[in-house]
């Protein structure tokens, strides 16, 4: 067999690569016949995942329809990772964000505020609230993801930095994530409040020496 010196110096040879090749057979990684299980199941992949992308380009349009034009949504999505539909969302379930005097007036409205659990001398830890509106928090979630898998960001910077030590810490993932969620409200909450266009890599002072993006 051709694989036999591929694989190389292995205790038991013959049945890593029987077991390899059957493991290949249940995906498409081998020729295999047009009506099996594998060629099968790729096809209702796909189709789902076209039938998402419909459903996906009709919301937009029903977005570009609705707002398309109009101010505050044409300046939210000028943010990275921020499009049609999350821009959507995030008018919805909020309103008008000028209303918010403060951006942490949204961060709690939107439960990304931190907050401890404390309990007579107990003083546990300290993470995000939750307590605001789920729906979004999620679409910034979202966004965040979007956002830090782009070439060229803030966020991708800051989530980049954030995980700078220990970059396959899943715990240490979740939390530079949740701070670019934050993020993603605060420069939610700036753009639309001083009615300039999002500038990317600015940082605005504020007072108590945060930024307000």
């Amino acid at each position: 067999m051709a694989v036999w010196d591929i694989v190389g110096k292995k205790t038991s040879k013959a049945r890593l690569i029987a077991d390899i090749y059957e493991t290949a057979k249940e995906s498409i990684g081998l020729p295999i016949p047009i009506d099996s299980k594998a060629i099968a199941m790729f096809r209702m992949v796909l189709a789902e995942a076209r039938s998402l992308n419909r459903q996906r380009d009709a919301i937009e349009a029903e977005a570009e329809a609705l707002l398309g034009g109009t101010r505050d949504y044409e300046a939210l999505k000028q943010i990275p990772g921020i499009g049609p539909i999350i821009s959507l969302t995030i008018l919805a379930e909020a309103g008008d964000l000028r209303r918010f005097g403060h951006h942490r007036q949204f961060l709690k409205f939107c439960g990304l505020d931190l907050s401890t659990h404390q309990s007579g001398t107990f003083r546990g830890q300290t993470k995000l609230s939750k307590f605001g509106n789920a729906r979004l928090r999620k679409a910034l979630w979202m966004a965040g993801q979007v956002a830090i898998r782009q070439k060229e960001n803030s966020f991708r910077d800051k989530y980049t930095r954030y995980i700078a030590k220990d970059p396959d810490n899943a715990d240490l993932k979740r939390k530079a994530l949740s701070a670019v969620t934050a993020k993603m409200a605060r420069t939610a909450h700036a753009v639309i409040k001083s009615g300039k266009a999002y500038r990317p890599f600015y940082e605005g002072s504020v007072p108590g020496g945060r930024t307000s993006l």
